[in-house]
């Protein structure tokens, strides 16, 4: 099956590069393009895309906002939103998490990243970035909110070993299949495996159970990855 990618961007240039890299594969196609939130929102809803890929800074309407709109509403739910952006702050990805999206991803990722991420986010799993994942893990840890899961390190004990081997895996940013490849299972299974951790700890999604396995010392917390450096002249 062919799966259909809305691009929300304002920076038409880059707009049509991403276009040209989708369309350029047998099972992707790009079926819309926006230039701003609201036409993403309009545009979402009229062709209910598998996948909207979207940008944060646009005019009229920005993109968490729109996504925010689009995993609302119950007419797409089988649409997902992987948010590509310039701005990897922890507001943003704080804020994308919140708005329900599927993935967040920085615009510096390559060609065979991002249409891997888009395949990963239309197949029902969530992938975020480097520093996403770091933002995640470490606004857990210091969280206290009402819905913040309460499992403990004995509660680890009760999974499992192949269960703990998925948890950890999961918890180093491996898609499902990404995982399956690691343990010579299938990607299925490893889905199955995933769900049944999250029902044991009490975590309503897969980044909350990510953070759930550092907060509970079962996974060590990761290191941001090293700014990279900007171009441009010296001072």
């Amino acid at each position: 099956m062919t799966i259909r990618v809305l691009l929300a961007d304002d920076q038409a240039l880059l707009a049509a590069t991403f276009q040209v890299l989708i369309d350029a594969t047998d099972d992707l196609e790009v079926i819309a393009t926006a230039a701003d939130g609201d036409q993403a929102v309009q545009l979402t809803r009229s062709t209910a895309p598998d996948v909207v890929v979207m940008d944060i800074r646009m005019p009229n309407q920005d993109g968490l906002s729109a996504a925010a709109q689009i995993t609302a509403d119950s007419q797409l739910h089988g649409t997902r939103v992987l948010i590509l952006t310039t701005f990897e702050t922890d507001d943003y990805i704080t804020r994308a998490l919140r708005a329900g999206v599927s993935g967040f991803l920085g615009k510096g990722i390559g060609p065979a990243e991002f249409l891997a991420a888009i395949r990963t986010v239309a197949a029902g799993d969530m992938v975020l970035s480097p520093l996403a994942t770091h933002a995640v893990v470490t606004r857990y840890l210091a969280a206290s909110s009402p819905d913040r899961p309460h499992a403990t390190p004995r509660e680890m004990d009760n999974l499992t070993p192949r269960e703990q081997e998925v948890l950890l895996c999961a918890a180093e940013g491996l898609t499902n299949d990404e995982i399956a490849e690691r343990l010579y299972v299938s990607p299925l299974t490893v889905r199955t495996f995933v769900q049944r951790i999250m029902h044991k700890l009490g975590a309503h999604h897969r980044a909350q159970l990510v953070a759930l396995a550092y907060r509970t010392g079962f996974a060590r917390v990761p290191q941001p990855p090293p700014a990279r450096p900007r171009g441009g002249r010296g001072p």
